[in-house]
């Protein structure tokens, strides 16, 4: 009998597994499942010492032949060519580990991503443990901030959102509930009544029961497909390696040739034959090449570097001159990762947000600001990313914020939940009355509305003012715009009951703002930039189809109407791997995604021949990270887990400093090809004099 997932379970069943209760384990309890399954933490990729860095350089084809070469030119008496060509790759070697354990360091000073405590009830007592001391059955409490410590079923849940983008991309948050789900098999970002490590909580509360830690949780789980990802080989290292085996088969047989004359000819002894050939041999080898091409790429890091691009590993400076695709995250890469109001419907008329300024006593935009839960500290706005960016939108405009929030404190509110899609909250106006302030989803919303306000008079709401507003509703959400809509009501006393009925109803419409995660302003440039020079763009997303294409339209990945270039994590399902390949060229947008599906995307490509540079910041993106010929993690946003399996990282995170990365390493390649024609042509001009 197959198992039932724990989405569609019973949480007294999950209690009953997992031999906890609402009141939580005992200490004792907790103790000795912590002694028992280990910490809640994921395992640590191992680091090398100095030493092995060093031994480690020697692995090298061309690193070997030299040594040969030194040796044989020590047992013949030829101190003097076997001792430079030992300080080379020593040398050589140095430069390797220095390079390695600087990109260790700057990783390092990146990550900086402490794990945070949590708030567990054990004993029926709330109390804070460090967040890898959580075992399975631990009872969780969530609130606003928090970071999920471990992977939860939620029990009772307050309104809360959590934001999954590490895991699924999607940079909205995501609405959470409680209650058994019904679907097999259904994608993370679906999963509504459960919570996983690493996700950040925007609002509302909860509590949870933890159902799976450390290296069992989702995170975890996508980490260790990490391991069973093939390390790839560089461009430059194939081909050093292939110049390498040439060079030496045709040095030693042109050696060999040279001995065999020269017996011919009898006009030299056995041995002196032997050390000519033997002298020819070490003169025709290029010992000067490795070291070169480290001095090169070494010096192309630090160049890299100074423009936010932290290379840790140093083939993958050359790599980024090859590349042929450069397969994007749009969360924060493309995208600035905060929602920013575009658009805003007031009066019966779609204007641009940015040409407007309110006036005090405008409702909408006081509605705006009231029903809204944003918290303004010292460090800026707190809160949900829609709400906060409700709230920046007014600030920008020098609208008076704090006056209005302390001129209409709240008195009264109706939380918003998901199942009515809407939220109320109730502040005091002069003359005794009350104003009741209203958001939610404009469909939710209008069931509710009576009256619209048009050019500051309030009249009855017709049916062609209803279709106005559906079509307008429309129109923003296929611009991919997330629409808000907003209504008021004046009363003379606060409802008895704070129930929706009493409430939600006789609603004035205020009107309607679409708000997106906007596009970098530096990108669209960049993206044309490398088009112009041979680079294929690619978008990769967890959001909707629509959002994707949208986003992508507007950088110029696609063309307008463009829609046969999008295509879904479902639609490529339906593909087998073999199809896949054949039709790769045809997408430059990805939407809706798995992890398994961007491995699939850089497979493909790289089975046409092509150079794939893959970027990503969450634990999802780290299995297609080190996949990719050359893995690029994010700085700022970037996880541990994607951090650690990328060959590079942005220090800002941002898509243009790819483009420019590319163009430093079309510069080393160059400088790499200069150095290795100079070197052979060297050494030929040596072997026939």
């Amino acid at each position: 009998m197959a198992k039932v997932p724990i989405y569609q379970q019973p949480v007294s069943t999950i209690y009953q597994s997992l031999q906890t209760d609402a009141q939580g384990l005992s200490a004792t309890t907790a103790q000795e499942r912590l002694a028992q399954n280990g910490k809640n933490a994921l395992n640590q990729q191992k680091t090398t010492s100095l030493l092995q860095k060093f031994i480690a350089q020697f692995k090298d084809f061309m690193i070997i032949v030299l040594l040969v070469a030194a040796l044989i030119a020590g047992l013949t008496g030829e101190v003097v060519d076997a001792v430079i060509i030992l300080i080379v790759v020593v040398l050589n070697a140095i430069f390797g580990v220095f390079q390695e354990a600087k990109a260790e360091e700057a990783i390092n000073a990146l990550k900086e991503m402490s794990a945070p405590n949590a708030t567990v009830r054990r004993g029926n007592v709330v109390t804070t443990v460090k967040s890898d001391e959580l075992v399975v059955g631990d009872i969780v409490l969530l609130e606003a901030g928090d970071i999920i410590p471990a992977d939860l079923r939620l029990v009772e849940v307050g309104s809360l959102k959590v934001e999954e983008s590490a895991l699924t991309g999607e940079s909205v948050p995501v609405e959470k509930r409680d209650g058994v789900l019904t679907g097999d098999d259904l994608p993370i970002g679906d999963r509504a009544n459960m919570a996983f490590m690493n996700s950040n909580v925007t609002y509302g509360r909860a509590t949870g029961v933890v159902i799976a830690t450390g290296m069992q949780t989702e995170v975890g789980r996508i980490a260790g497909m990490i391991e069973a990802a093939d390390e790839t080989t560089t461009p430059l290292q194939a081909n050093l390696t292939q110049l390498g085996k040439s060079l030496t088969i045709l040095i030693l047989v042109i050696a060999a040739i040279v001995f065999a004359m020269g017996m011919w000819r009898q006009a030299e002894t056995l041995i002196d034959m032997l050390l000519t050939a033997i002298s020819l041999a070490v003169a025709a080898i290029p010992e000067g090449l490795p070291a070169i091409v480290t001095i090169t790429l070494a010096l192309g890091t630090q160049r890299m570097a100074k423009r936010h691009a932290i290379v840790r590993k140093l083939p993958a400076v050359e790599t980024l001159g090859s590349t042929d695709i450069i397969a994007s995250d749009k969360t924060g890469t493309l995208t600035q990762n905060k929602m920013t109001v575009e658009k805003v419907y007031q009066d019966l008329k779609l204007v641009d947000a940015h040409s407007l300024d309110f006036e005090r006593d405008n409702l909408l935009a006081q509605t705006m600001i009231l029903s809204n839960d944003t918290k303004i500290t010292a460090e800026g706005l707190a809160g949900d990313p829609t709400e906060t960016a409700l709230v920046q939108y007014q600030m920008d405009r020098n609208y008076p914020v704090d006056q209005v929030l302390t001129d209409r404190p709240r008195v009264a509110e109706i939380p918003f939940d998901s199942e009515r899609k809407l939220m109320s909250t109730i502040h005091p106006l002069a003359d005794n009355q009350f104003l009741i302030a209203v958001k939610g989803a404009p469909d939710e919303l209008l069931k509710r509305i009576t009256q619209v306000a048009k050019n500051g008079q309030v009249t009855t709401l017709t049916a062609a003012d209803r279709e106005t507003i559906l079509t307008t509703n429309h129109e923003m959400a296929t611009q991919a715009l997330r629409v808000l809509a907003f209504a008021y009501r004046i009363v003379d006393a606060i409802p008895n009951e704070m129930t929706s009925a009493n409430v939600e109803n006789n609603l004035v419409f205020a009107g309607m703002v679409g708000m997106i995660d906007p596009e970098r302003p530096e990108v669209e440039q960049a993206v044309a930039d490398a088009k112009s020079a041979g680079i294929r763009p690619l978008m990769i997303t967890g959001d909707h189809r629509d959002t994707a294409a949208a986003i992508a339209t507007r950088l110029g990945i696609i063309e307008e109407g463009e829609t046969a270039a999008v295509i879904t994590g479902a639609e490529l399902d339906e593909m087998d791997d073999a199809t896949f390949a054949k039709k790769v060229k045809d997408y430059a947008v990805y939407a809706r995604v798995a992890p398994e599906h961007k491995v699939r995307i850089v497979n493909a490509w790289q089975k046409h021949g092509k150079v794939v540079a893959m970027t990503g910041d969450g634990v999802n993106d780290a299995p297609a990270l080190k996949a990719a010929d050359i893995g690029i993690g994010m700085g700022i946003t970037g996880t541990e887990v994607s951090k650690g399996a990328s060959d590079m990282v942005l220090a800002d995170d941002n898509f243009s400093t790819i483009v420019v990365a590319v163009e430093e390493g079309r510069k080393v390649f160059a400088n790499i090809q200069k150095a290795i024609q100079y070197l052979l042509s060297a050494n030929l001009g040596e072997v026939l004099t």
